[in-house]
């Protein structure tokens, strides 16, 4: 480990950068002919929605270093200055690809299929008269234009809103001539209208809000001349500032951060092509933000909107097949989840298996009088969630239940704080977990009298108890009563929702306490076993890696021979193939139809291996700040189950895998010669 320690810092990938380079990849799966064309359309909205969050979180961080004047480097030895100035290259080529794949590839081919955007050159006589009334009844009275002068100064403009700035000559009835006006469009108007049949010409006609209001400002303004108007929309800041050291109440402390969320300091403005340089400086200078701050979009300012055409158009042939998950072999609909958890641990492998007997057992346990307590964890759940009401139900009736909500679950925030309230009302007792650490373990624990003793049933799950996510994201959940298994996550909740040292876990990993400890001993075995000529084999499979400490001892690992494979969907920090340091390594990352969120962790052991599952990945918030949990898989035929279908098939693909590369770009793998495609997301849907 100590020749590692003095690496080069070219040995590591920025984490920004790679993570821009994640978005590239979702954008590619827009651009794959192969793809059903309204999944090509979401590939690109989802693209646009990643790089939103990317700014309102990595680049205000990024900006606020740069403000404080700190110059810390990651491994990579990057400035917040350096970063700052490759970010904006980079995600410049980014924005102007998403509009060119808008522009040249998605539009002409949603043409042919009779899904239109009507620009207002095209608009046909009677659409220009159902579009005036539209304005006029619909759009009018809820628009507010507001003329800038010293009694109207530059409104706060809302995080990621649709607004115009508008530039006018004349006077108004008070004679006032400032020149500039801004219109902001409420976010309760879609911003895809829909012309009816008698004026289109198809049943897939549909007009941009923008386009609409762009037609009609003039009407804003009576008795002056419009001379300009250009849509444009700010990010802001949304990260949640929280001194937990200083509050008394983290609810409350939450609540009033998740107001500022919408006002936060500005790092990015979008305007439309056309906008005139003399406004485009006049709202940078309003939103405090420089050159290198401003993308001129060739289109709409928010791509995200465009994902409506995809519940609106109703053509089955341009969407992904629908496929109905399937219910494990060994529960039968309507059985009795305890009898087929004693009959032997139940692996979930979603969304190829279904989320229901998660569902099944929170229910039946919310009734069964045999049921003492229940204790769950929840980071997103969703609105309306059948486990959450399964919970309300349980309390109601008497029994125990401890839910740990983790109110800082970014961006669902707000749904949980209403979910909190929700399970207090009822009777439940709700936690916020540690101070200081985020609860992302995902953890479900029942305690079932059963003959003359208790018996703990246990769910524990690498993703959200979130049952439409169970359906977009690969994820797996063990149910298992195994005492030691029980046993172990009876102390995690101990820990969280009391005070108390920590109790040592039988089967367990747990961060922030061993976790991160363990896996570094796992990956210097097999170094140990590979420099005793001992086969030695090392696959990871995670969202994410970047801490520093494990990539430095992976290196080593591949210094002394042996085989890493790292599926790694998002940012990966770890640079492969360098000789002599990586050249035992490769990294791949899988984009496809479903969001690739397990993480599993293989080591060989002399044949020996262990399959640790976890909710946990390989990052420093991860291993240090959070509450997180690996737990080993035991069941002989479920391990190799997970070997074969959850890694050895990934590591085969060559549909939707990109391989990294030892300069931080990705290629994508193409079947070759006479090798036959290979997907393994595709192959999991086969066996559904």
């Amino acid at each position: 480990m100590d020749s590692i320690n003095s690496l080069q810092p070219e040995l590591y990938i920025n984490r920004e950068l790679s993570l821009l380079q994640f978005n590239r990849r979702v954008l590619e799966q827009a651009k794959d002919p192969q793809t059903p064309l309204l999944e090509r359309l979401k590939f690109l909205c989802i693209s646009s929605t990643n790089l939103d969050e990317f700014f309102e979180i990595r680049v205000a961080g990024l900006k606020q270093k740069i403000a404080s004047g700190s110059v810390q480097a990651g491994p990579d030895n990057f400035s917040p200055t350096e970063v700052m100035s490759q970010i904006s290259e980079q995600a410049h080529r980014l924005v102007e690809e998403q509009y060119r794949v808008l522009n040249e590839d998605l539009i002409p081919a949603l043409e042919k299929k009779n899904i239109r955007f009507v620009r207002r050159t095209q608009w046909s006589n009677k659409a220009e008269a159902w579009l005036q009334d539209f304005f006029s009844q619909e759009l009018l009275p809820v628009l507010s234009p507001l003329g800038l002068d010293p009694a109207h100064p530059f409104p706060r403009i809302l995080n990621k809103s649709l607004n115009f700035v508008v530039s006018l000559e004349g006077k108004d009835a008070f004679g006032r001539s400032s020149g500039t006006a801004i219109v902001q469009a409420p976010r309760s108007l879609p911003r895809l209208i829909r012309l009816p049949e008698d004026c289109a010409k198809g049943p897939y006609d549909f007009v941009f809000l923008s386009s609409i209001i762009h037609a009609h400002v003039s009407d804003l303004f009576p008795g002056m001349a419009v001379t300009g108007c250009y849509q444009f929309r700010v990010t802001r800041n949304s990260e949640l500032f929280v001194d937990e050291e200083e509050i008394d109440d983290l609810l409350h402390a939450v609540e009033g951060e998740l107001l500022s969320r919408r006002y936060g300091d500005c790092v990015r403005l979008e305007v439309a092509d056309n906008c005139s340089q003399e406004m485009e400086d006049f709202l940078l200078s309003k939103f405090r933000l420089g050159q290198d701050d401003l993308y001129q979009d060739n289109g709409p300012v928010n791509l995200n909107r465009l994902l409506a055409i995809y519940d609106l158009v109703e053509m089955p042939d341009l969407k992904y097949p629908p496929f109905t998950p399937r219910r494990p072999q060994g529960i039968a609909s309507e059985q009795n989840m305890f009898e087929a958890i004693r009959a032997g641990d139940i692996l979930l492998h979603h969304p190829f298996d279904s989320f229901l007997p998660v569902i099944d057992l929170l229910k039946q346990a919310a009734v069964d009088p045999r049921v003492l307590a229940i204790k769950q964890t929840l980071y997103r759940t969703g609105p309306d969630s059948a486990l959450v009401t399964a919970l309300v139900d349980a309390a109601r009736s008497g029994k125990e239940v401890t839910v740990v909500i983790e109110l800082r679950a970014r961006f669902d925030e707000e749904a949980n704080i209403q979910l909190a309230n929700r399970l207090q009302e009822a009777g439940a007792h709700v936690v916020y977990g540690v101070v200081g650490y985020k609860t992302h373990a995902k953890m479900l624990l029942i305690t079932r009298r059963e003959s003359k003793k208790l018996r703990h049933y246990v769910h524990l799950g690498t993703g959200n108890y979130h049952a439409r996510t169970a359906r977009l994201y690969t994820d797996y959940g063990l149910l298992t009563c195994s005492p030691a298994m029980g046993a172990d996550v009876h102390r995690v909740f101990q820990l969280l929702t009391s005070l108390g040292k920590v109790k040592a876990l039988s089967k367990i990993l747990q961060a922030p306490f061993t976790l991160h400890k363990k896996m570094l001993e796992k990956i210097e075995r097999e170094a140990a076993n590979a420099r005793a000529g001992k086969a030695a084999r090392i696959i990871i499979k995670c969202n994410a890696l970047l801490e520093a400490e494990s990539i430095r001892a992976l290196y080593a690992a591949s210094q002394a021979g042996v085989k890493i494979d790292l599926i790694v969907r998002g940012i990966c920090c770890l640079r492969p193939g360098i000789p002599g340091v990586s050249d035992h390594i490769q990294v791949r990352s899988i984009v496809g139809r479903f969001l690739e969120h397990t993480r599993a962790f293989y080591f060989h052991n002399e044949g020996d291996y262990e399959l640790y599952l976890s909710s946990a990945d390989w990052m420093g918030r991860n291993f240090f700040q959070r509450v997180e949990v690996a737990f080993p898989i035991e069941d002989k035929k479920i391990r190799q189950r997970i070997l074969k279908d959850g890694l050895e098939l990934y590591l085969s693909d060559n549909r939707e895998a990109w391989v990294l590369q030892k300069d931080g770009e990705y290629k994508r793998c193409s079947p070759v010669g006479k090798q036959r495609v290979r997907s393994a997301q595709r192959s999991l849907l086969a066996k559904t």
